[in-house]
């Protein structure tokens, strides 16, 4: 599914599970006890004390009702500011693509997180190996999608991609998803600051067969470059090894098909659904 999720709890995470468990054992609550007095399952009640899940608005509300009704977990609530589902190594780049003026993706697995609809996100979770929880699931499709509104909130931001034509063959989940995803791209690309190529799988020239590639530009013209393992991701600030996975992502894009014959490969898979 890509290795921008992980359940690794941030500080503020841990710190705020550790207070409202503190105010449970305080009120003399077992998990067991505490778990229906709010309304939710003793695991999930686990999995926010121990900083693995984002407490909802709810079950802050219920919390501190049952907890002394003192309106504290409503204030320490406000200060968890980690975005639930990001791997550690990822969220840096996550925060840069906030600011970006360009991003840039070349992508050989599987499509961009940033294009891939919910079925498309739920079928790969299906295929994770060990399986994850639901409450990290939900949580990892939340933030997949929180991540795609960039192509409304940052109309002035360019997002250019590159998708191995070998992606969009494989049938992942089915006849119906393949649909959705076909139908989620073909819409993504008519937006003015969304462009897609797909490089074709018959091709004589490849310049980025070492792997995927992630590019972005700042405002104050700083490049960095993102590149991701199986379990592992590399944010890279030095200018020449930037520039020289920008060199090959700029050979890539002029190998691959044009935006428009890539959207006529994309209406004819559809159509041969």
């Amino acid at each position: 599914m890509g290795v921008d999720w992980e359940p690794d709890p941030s500080d503020s995470l841990k710190t705020f599970g550790a207070f409202v468990q503190a105010l449970r054992e305080h009120h003399g609550y077992t998990r067991e006890q505490f778990a229906p007095l709010v309304s939710f399952s003793v695991h999930t009640v686990a999995s926010i004390e121990l900083g693995r899940r984002m407490a909802d608005e709810v079950f802050v509300e219920r919390a501190d009702r049952v907890l002394g009704d003192t309106g504290a977990l409503r204030r320490a609530a406000k200060h968890v500011s980690r975005q639930p589902g990001l791997a550690s190594w990822f969220r840096r780049w996550a925060q840069l693509e906030r600011q970006a003026v360009s991003l840039c993706t070349y992508e050989c697995r599987l499509v961009p997180g940033l294009l891939q609809p919910e079925s498309y996100v739920r079928a790969l979770c299906d295929e994770d190996v060990p399986p994850l929880p639901d409450d990290e699931l939900e949580a990892l499709v939340k933030v997949r999608m929180q991540r795609q509104t960039l192509f409304r909130d940052e109309p002035r931001t360019t997002f250019d991609f590159v998708v191995e034509e070998a992606v969009l063959m494989r049938r992942l989940g089915g006849t119906a998803v393949c649909v959705e995803l076909l139908d989620h791209l073909l819409a993504a690309s008519t937006l003015r600051n969304v462009t897609i190529q797909i490089m074709p799988a018959r091709t004589e020239h490849h310049a980025c067969l070492a792997g995927p590639i992630r590019l972005l530009e700042t405002p104050d013209a700083q490049r960095f470059a993102y590149c991701e393992g199986q379990e592992s991701g590399r944010l890279i600030t030095d200018r020449k090894e930037v520039a020289k996975l920008s060199l090959r992502y700029a050979r890539l894009r002029s190998q691959a098909l044009s935006p428009q014959d890539s959207v006529g490969l994309l209406q004819r898979m559809r159509g041969e659904l």
